[in-house]
């Protein structure tokens, strides 16, 4: 069967170059009918799992459609090639293509689909380069603001704002929520407002900083709603346990629903917040915390990718 196929795909291939002939009575090359030879060759060599002459074919394809003035699919054809480096595991340069190809769709006046490439290359990198994948979620959350599709372009800035805590780069993390934030109010979503202000306090005392995390509070209760909710509420009640140093008071809120059941990253960030300095009030049950100045309860160490948050 593969053998066949790849039988097939030179066929086309042979087709293509004959396509691409000149002659006295054939003045130009024929460049739409070489390029749907190449696409046919692309698709054989794929089928044989030939992932490199697949890629090949495919830029072969992009080649000819850029000629004949057929952006769009001279685009298609490369991300198509991106695919077939990353079916041989070869990320970075799938990457490469696929961002190549964005770029041709935003040329060709389709960014929707140059933002949807930029996506699923997102999707791709994820698991191997987090610092990546973060720049093509906001790239394509750029693309998407542009064309003023803010809820395509605040669900992708989610995602890396969520990779940036990840990783550990907390300023920017707080930008990149404070623009979420402004998205959402925009569009009127304010329950989701109050959960980027949760986040936001999270992030501003992670990075020791209390008075960001009491001014985004502050701001937000211009927000419809958010005036005894309980989101507020458990703020308030975070930045008092906070401010004076009540261990026991931020663990309640930080182990509480409302917190624990966030998105992984920020729930994170909840159980292994600390008090500066540990030394105010601290839990009284039997199971106190072993963590000594920290006042760190024991069961959190386990799960805590983000350990000695604050001192």
């Amino acid at each position: 069967m593969a053998a066949q196929k790849i039988n097939e795909a030179h066929e086309h291939i042979a087709k293509a170059e004959k396509c691409l002939k000149t002659s006295l009575t054939k003045w130009k090359p024929d460049f739409d009918s070489a390029a749907s030879e190449y696409a046919k060759a692309a698709v054989c060599f794929k089928n044989a799992k030939q992932y490199e002459q697949a890629k090949d074919a495919y830029l072969k394809e992009a080649e000819y459609q850029t000629e004949n003035k057929t952006l769009f699919h001279a685009a298609k054809a490369i991300e198509q090639a991106g695919m077939m480096m990353k079916e041989q595991k070869k990320m970075p340069e799938a990457i490469d293509l696929i961002e190549k190809a964005c770029m041709m769709y935003m040329e060709n006046g389709t960014p929707d689909t140059a933002a949807m490439a930029l996506d699923r290359a997102g999707k791709l990198i994820e698991p191997i380069n987090l610092e990546k994948a973060v720049d093509l979620y906001q790239k394509a959350a750029g693309v998407f603001e542009n064309e003023d599709r803010l809820r395509q372009a605040v669900e992708l800035l989610g995602k890396a704002s969520r990779l940036l805590v990840r990783l550990r780069r907390l300023d920017e993390a707080s930008v990149a929520l404070q623009k979420e934030k402004n998205m959402y109010k925009e569009i009127e979503n304010f329950p989701m407002c109050f959960k980027k202000t949760t986040a936001q306090v999270l992030i501003h005392l992670h990075r020791g900083d209390y008075v960001a995390a009491d001014k985004c509070v502050r701001e937000s209760y211009s927000l419809p709603g958010y005036s005894g909710s309980e989101d507020s509420v458990a703020m308030e009640t975070l930045l008092q346990g906070y401010d004076e140093q009540d261990e026991d008071q931020v663990y309640r809120v930080c182990n509480s629903p409302l917190l624990k059941y966030m998105d992984n990253d920020y729930a994170k960030l909840a159980i292994s917040l600390r008090v500066p300095g540990g030394g105010g009030k601290k839990k009284k049950a039997a199971a106190a915390p072993q963590g000594g100045a920290s006042g760190a309860p024991a069961a959190a160490d386990d799960e805590d990718d983000y350990e000695g948050g604050l001192c």
